[in-house]
């Protein structure tokens, strides 16, 4: 009796400790879905410029930021992923703005694991000239009118001082600073319509937001990086490209 009494007592302890290692919360056992319409941040790996880019060139791209489903990272920062660009327009030498259009094609996680898709732009960095159209999805240059409106004008008052000079070496001041003037307008207009406008450029480092059209869907051994080979970030690098409505002042015209 008194043994029984011993054994039934160990028992009872048994399972009380056994119960107090149970997990609170186990761990989610998967599936883990990624909805469409979630936005994942990317940083841009090289770069592309509607001087250089055609058709069909691929655009490397990497996660800034950690995605999560259901509590676990499902998409590492670090995750790489890969895009094309579709169509390329260069800015006109009159009018126009340099236009890119890019969609993304495939996700790569650090352990080798890979989506296809097909996902746009939702948006793009504020640090950078260009601006997005969201409706159709393309990228355009800055504008430069007041760029070319500054050339005119320069070019215009070099010509007058220039015509100035010589009109009073011949005795007519007024009249060779006005032909100068004119003489300077055309020049810089003619500079004007030789030189194109700003490039639309995607630099090394440039942020955006990937927003996906469809769920992606992972198993919890998918989203196992604990023998992913480890590798540098490669950081914002230079990041975008400052302004480049300078760029027009940098512009030549025959005298």
């Amino acid at each position: 009796m008194y043994l029984r009494g011993i054994l039934t007592a160990l028992a009872a302890c048994l399972v009380m400790g056994a119960q107090d290692l149970t997990p609170v919360n186990p761990p989610a056992a998967g599936p883990f879905l990624i909805p469409p319409g979630t936005k994942v941040p990317l940083s841009m790996i090289n770069s592309v410029s509607t001087k250089t880019a055609s058709e069909g060139e691929r655009i490397y791209l990497e996660t800034v930021f950690p995605i999560l489903a259901d509590g676990k990272i499902v998409i590492p920062p670090g995750s790489y992923v890969a895009g094309t660009v579709t169509d390329v327009k260069r800015p006109g030498r009159l009018k126009g703005r340099g236009e890119l259009y890019i969609r993304f094609d495939s996700l790569t996680l650090p352990n080798g694991v890979t989506r296809d898709f097909r996902a746009r732009i939702g948006s793009l960095d504020g640090r950078a000239a260009e601006t997005l159209d969201k409706e159709e999805g393309k990228i355009k240059s800055e504008g430069n009118k007041s760029g070319d409106v500054k050339v005119i004008g320069e070019a215009a008052g070099a010509g007058a001082t220039a015509g100035g000079l010589a009109g009073a070496a011949a005795g007519h001041a007024g009249l060779g600073a006005g032909i100068g003037a004119a003489a300077g307008a055309t020049a810089g207009l003619v500079g004007v319509l030789l030189t194109r406008g700003p490039e639309a450029i995607l630099a090394k480092g440039t942020t955006m937001d990937m927003v996906l059209d469809r769920p992606l869907q992972f198993t919890s051994s998918e989203i196992d990086f604990g023998n992913s080979a480890g590798r540098p970030h490669s950081g914002d690098g230079p990041g975008p490209l400052p302004s480049r409505k300078s760029q027009s002042s940098q512009r030549r015209w025959p005298l």
